[in-house]
């Protein structure tokens, strides 16, 4: 079996999205790539949505990285283009997800699974979690989404997880950067949903425009990300959601006052 790629949205619209491919350590192959690929960019599309968690089925693993029997049996550059293409196809499904996801990340993430985590908007993950990019050792470069380990871990952490191929622990992973969070295996659920919660408080239309800011921002430079900034700001009044919103807190505000 490939595997499979499951999507539950509840009555919130929060999203929960499962890599179940536990009996392979949720590794990505071809077939549950392209499912997730196409399940994912068809979620984008759908109206309501809110929020999503990312995570891997079982308790051993998030996602342990692309499946190496399918790599292994790649015959041209050709073909291996199109297999990492695939791997970078779902990392870009899921910063194209117009909400904020989570990764929920449940044991190892390893190669690709790390740059999946990568492409979420937050990480939080499960204390005895490990971390790596091993790919050097199995004669490949780490690419694609990789990319964005700089920005989140610096320049020499990337360096020494890439060229020495290393595993890390989730505590290391929080201290570098790499993580928002680390919870126990019975609370992390809980620890997301206190997440979502505050993401659900915040106004849908603002969620979406800071999410893409957010991305504009990783790829401009910094006079080009205010101008952008200043251009969504405005475009937040095409709604009545800052008016309405920004009443309610000041009614909240005065109702306060009076209890004093």
């Amino acid at each position: 079996m490939s595997g499979r790629f499951d999507i539950n949205i509840d009555a919130r619209g929060v999203a929960r999205l499962t890599v179940a491919h536990d009996a392979k350590l949720n590794t990505l192959n071809p077939a549950l790539l392209d499912e997730a690929i196409a399940a994912l960019r068809e979620l984008a599309q759908r109206p309501g949505l809110r929020a999503a968690v990312l995570t891997g089925e079982g308790e051993r693993a998030f996602i342990g990285g692309a499946d190496i029997g399918a790599m292994a049996a790649l015959e041209t550059p050709a073909e291996a283009e199109a297999f990492i293409r695939r791997v970078h196809g779902i990392c870009a499904a899921i910063r194209d997800l117009p909400v904020p996801v989570i990764a929920r990340i449940n044991g190892w993430c390893l190669g690709a699974g790390l740059e999946v985590a990568a492409a979420c908007d937050m990480r939080i993950a499960v204390r005895d979690a490990k971390f790596g990019m091993p790919e050097v050792r199995v004669g490949i470069p780490s690419v694609v989404e990789a990319a964005l380990l700089p920005g989140l871990i610096g320049w020499g952490r990337t360096r020494r997880l890439l060229l020495l191929a290393e595993t890390i622990s989730a505590a290391d992973a929080l201290a570098w950067g790499l993580l928002e969070e680390v919870a126990h295996r019975e609370r992390i659920d809980a620890r997301i949903e206190a997440w979502i919660g505050n993401l659900l408080a915040a106004g849908p239309e603002a969620l979406r425009a800071q999410k893409a800011l957010i991305r504009q921002w990783e790829d401009r430079p910094i006079s080009e990300a205010i101008a952008a900034g200043i251009t969504a700001f405005a475009a937040s009044w095409k709604t009545d959601e800052p008016k309405r919103m920004m009443r309610a807190f000041l009614e909240e505000q005065k109702a306060r006052k009076k209890k004093r």
